[in-house]
């Protein structure tokens, strides 16, 4: 017998499984289909989708145990702490991570069980209209839903001729499990995977050479923020180089060849252990069964939705990284919070112009809104308030003093217009950027609003009085 469904969501990744969960919430008989088992050992499919399997939730659990590694090795002395040398057991991080990773899981298994939500195991793929909605087969099985959510994902951008085995040649999730520390490991791309992984394995000892082929570092972020970076990774010892062009790579058992030219047009060829691709992500698309229905895509293969997540087809959305905006996986919760809502005649919301970015190295860097590059472009004219972490006595207290907060605001309406943080906790502070530009606040709003002492909060209070040029502390 057929199972109906008043929403099937396709694909059980942190956009997916949120909208199922809020779904149910709202009454709906909800379903939710994932197929793909990435490391599980009982080969069954698990939820979490890339980010909690194969992509946030692991990767910050590596940067954490090499964060404390490289404190012990290299700060705790100069707080009076002495550890001699310490070791770092590779299989036993890599174990913590995975355990890590099986309890998120597994507890997103609860959250459905708790939300009444029943768990598909197997591929969703269209198969035509049904008298009330859509007949989607998943597996062998075949379901009947009136509303459709589809939340596939996104997997690894791959270079042609450049086989990955994720052992010498690795995406993201080989990148995740290197059971030793390489002598010498080489990344293609400086975006937020090649630089995190980069810091991973650059705290645990390993020579690390990052080929960009790109003009410079983090090109979407603000021109300060970038420079920044780009000082503090070179002085942490990461080998940036870029405007490069990758040519032959020959991988064997023993390590890998890449063969590239330099921004200058010189051919070199580094020889390392390992190498790790992270040039991007593609959507995936592929197995929906699109074409059949009708499933209106774009030339990046992404499925073409309006404000509200609504594809062409009737009782059917998409969200998370299979859509427009950036592929983050809060962005992706907004978006399935958002369409659960509105099929229950709410008012749904995500304001993809506020969705912050964050990457995890140290220090870490966040930001939100315009860049100062972009105000000029547009003809905006902006107040800048800049406060460094140094400071402040928190950071100083933490032995974390880099990095800056800096604020830009419109010169006539002063309406926050962007915050840009690089700097300890950098990813928790612009949440509170993010809520004042969220209720189109001042940098006034922020700059009368008392912030606990001492906290590294104070820092963007300070950017905000900075915006009027009454910073009181620096």
């Amino acid at each position: 017998m057929t199972q109906q469904f008043d929403i099937l969501v396709i694909g059980g990744g942190p956009g997916g499984y949120v909208a199922a969960i809020r779904a149910a919430q709202l009454g709906f008989k909800t379903a939710c289909c994932e197929s793909n088992p990435y490391a599980d050992p009982k080969g069954e499919p698990r939820l979490g989708g890339t980010c909690l399997n194969v992509g946030c939730i692991p990767s910050k659990a590596l940067l954490h145990t090499s964060h404390l590694f490289h404190e012990a090795a290299h700060d705790f002395a100069e707080q009076g702490i002495s550890v001699g040398t310490p070791k770092i057991d590779v299989p036993k991080m890599i174990a913590r991570k995975t355990d890590i990773v099986s309890k998120l899981t597994a507890g997103i298994k609860g959250l459905f069980k708790k939300n009444k939500v029943t768990f598909l195991a197997g591929h969703g793929a269209f198969v035509g209209k049904s008298a009330d909605g859509w007949k989607v087969a998943v597996g062998k099985e075949a379901v009947e839903a009136r509303q459709v959510i589809i939340a596939t994902g996104s997997s690894a951008r791959h270079l042609p001729d450049i086989p990955v085995d994720n052992q010498i040649v690795c995406d993201n999730i080989g990148a995740l499990d290197i059971n030793a520390v390489p002598k010498k490991l080489a990344i293609i791309g400086a975006g937020v995977i090649g630089l995190e992984m980069g810091s991973v394995w650059k705290r645990l000892g390993a020579e690390v050479v990052i080929l960009e082929g790109g003009a410079d570092l983090l090109p979407a972020a603000d021109i300060d923020i970038a420079k920044e970076a780009k000082k503090i990774l070179t002085k942490q010892g990461l080998d940036l180089n870029f405007g490069v062009r990758i040519g032959a790579v020959k991988a064997s058992k023993k390590g890998v060849s890449i063969a590239y030219t330099d921004k200058d047009g010189k051919a070199e060829k580094l020889e390392a252990d390992r190498l790790i691709v992270s040039v991007g992500r593609v959507p995936n698309t592929e197995g929906l069964n699109a074409a059949a229905v009708g499933l209106k895509l774009n030339e990046r293969g992404m499925i073409e939705v309006d404000a509200h997540c609504k594809t062409n087809l009737s009782g059917v959305w998409a969200i998370g990284d299979v859509v427009r905006g950036p592929m983050l996986a809060h962005k992706a919760m907004e978006e399935g919070v958002m369409v659960a809502e509105i099929i229950a005649g709410q008012a749904g919301h995500c304001n993809l112009d506020l969705i912050p970015s964050v990457i995890y190295t140290t220090p870490e860097i966040a930001w939100i809104g315009k860049t100062e590059q972009q105000l000029k472009t547009d003809g905006i004219a902006c107040k800048i308030g800049k406060i460094p972490f140094m400071a402040n006595g928190r950071a100083l207290g933490i032995g974390a003093p880099e990095g800056f907060v800096k604020m830009l605001a419109d010169a006539r309406t002063d309406r926050i217009l962007g915050v840009h943080i690089i700097g300890a906790g950098a990813s928790d502070l612009i949440a509170e950027a993010v809520t004042a530009m969220e209720f189109a606040g001042a940098s006034e709003d922020l700059a009368r609003i008392c912030h606990a002492h001492p906290t590294l909060s104070e820092v963007l209070h300070e950017a905000a009085l900075a915006c009027d040029k009454r910073a009181l502390h620096f």
